[in-house]
């Protein structure tokens, strides 16, 4: 299990990355499509402005219940560990142990 501190830092960055979400898309629009070399120099400082965690290449996937990084199921947002538990005992609706 992951500290608390860890999770609750990744749930912080998930926050910032949705507020910043259009403010970031609208400079970076701006950024690229600036005709000047002033432009593009203010607009990147704009950008450089925003909260570095408001970035979405700083997401990390995270087991919402252990906090695992490791063995990630987008889908369900669980780890391999907990997936597997909650499947056995039918917490997942929809999930079966496949037989064939």
């Amino acid at each position: 299990m992951s500290k608390k501190s860890l999770v609750e830092r990744e749930k912080k960055r998930k926050f910032l990355v949705k507020k910043y979400f259009l403010l970031r898309n609208f400079l970076k629009h701006e950024l690229i499509y600036s005709q000047t070399f002033e432009e593009k120099l203010e607009n990147s400082f704009k950008l450089q402005k925003l909260p570095k965690n408001s970035s979405p290449v700083r997401l990390n996937n995270r087991c919402m219940i252990t906090g695992r990084p490791r063995g990630f199921y987008r889908f369900f947002g669980l780890s391999r560990h907990v997936l597997r538990e909650m499947a056995y005992t039918a917490d997942l609706p929809g999930v079966t142990k496949s037989s064939w």
